[in-house]
């Protein structure tokens, strides 16, 4: 098979896992330019597959250290013959992706995995740096920002957008044995954590957390926009769009009188479109900020320090040229050809 016919497979199947993952992300996706569309799905299919080895094994310790070998392959530049592989390497590579995001990851699902507990506001910052925040940094590395401050906005807005699927599938992780909310909040509000986990119901004490949590994720939202409007411009609609649509679970879940017990929230489809067509109109014409010193997140702040310089180390990896057509680079020119060609 032609190697560009192969690499639009490949992309075309991290597409698939990617719509059949998260309808938000896969959404906002569309608003990216193709040179960021494509390593952005490489990067949402490896983070699918990976959380699916983990959780769905009999043995998640052996899952992990497969997944950590099939790592070792991709920044070796010798990856498995296994699509969010392949399309993993060329992301890697082509834009030096700091290998601590990926391990980091790695970690927050195998933390899934051993039914770790969070105790306090800061132990969930942990989870959501891990399982969320590291997208956020490898998604601004793929755009190529690399200052502190907006890395650090990118990363918190993931770690939001961890608060907001927390806070929403509070029925659903408690009838699998997990709890992410703060047990140290529900014991304030008066809950017996363990007891209750037995018989998860929609009660006071859970909504109070749950508003509590979704305070926590509006802080950050609103911190994130310091971080979107570094970002280039073409970027700017797709990452406004994700941050508006996870937002506004939350704004429904509120509204539904915070029962994530019994009820999963989503936002319909016409709405959907609407906050995209808004974050289309107002990122594109926003302006430049400098950006502020605001202090990051301690949990975020390793993952910062990782992505700030470009991981030129990395066999074959060269560092992006400053031109458009230059930067967009053999391998992510086939596949955008390819993709285009097939309406993909």
């Amino acid at each position: 098979m032609p190697a560009d016919l192969r690499i639009s497979s490949e992309m075309q199947a991290c597409r698939e896992l990617m719509r059949g993952g998260s309808k938000s992300f896969f959404a906002a996706s569309l608003l990216l330019p193709q040179r960021v569309r494509a390593p952005a799905t490489a990067l949402y299919a490896f983070c699918r597959v990976a959380d699916d080895a983990v959780d769905l094994s009999g043995d998640p310790h052996a899952a992990m250290a497969e997944l950590r070998s099939r790592l070792d392959d991709v920044y070796a530049g010798t990856p498995a013959p296994i699509a969010a592989d392949r399309a993993l390497a060329c992301t890697v590579h082509r834009h030096g992706l700091p290998r601590v995001l990926l391990d980091a990851l790695l970690e927050g699902f195998l933390w899934d995995a051993d039914g770790r507990r969070y105790e306090t506001l800061a132990d969930v910052e942990a989870y959501g740096a891990r399982v969320a925040g590291t997208v956020g940094a490898a998604m601004a590395v793929i755009m190529g920002v690399r200052s502190p401050q907006a890395l650090a906005r990118a990363c918190e807005l993931g770690v939001a957008m961890q608060f907001t699927n927390i806070a929403r599938d509070v029925g659903e992780d408690a009838r699998n044995g997990r709890l992410y909310l703060p047990r140290e909040w529900l014991r304030e509000a008066g809950l017996d954590v363990d007891a209750w986990l037995k018989n998860p119901v929609h009660c006071p004490p859970v909504a109070q957390t749950v508003r509590r949590l979704l305070r926590a994720a509006d802080e950050l939202y609103e911190r994130s926009e310091h971080g979107i409007a570094a970002l280039p411009r073409d970027c700017r609609p797709a990452i406004r769009a994700a941050r508006l649509v996870y937002a506004e679970i939350g704004h429904r879940l509120e509204r539904d009188g915070l029962d994530s017990v019994n009820r999963r929230v989503v936002v319909p489809a016409r709405r959907k479109a609407a906050l995209m067509a808004r974050a289309a109109s107002a990122a594109l014409n926003m302006p430049s900020r400098t950006q502020a010193s605001i202090t990051p997140l301690p949990a975020i702040q390793y993952l910062v320090d990782a992505s700030v310089a470009p991981a030129a180390t990395l066999p074959g990896h060269r560092p992006l040229p400053r031109s458009f057509n230059e930067r967009l680079g053999w391998v992510l020119e086939l596949m955008e050809r390819q993709a285009a060609r097939r309406g993909v």
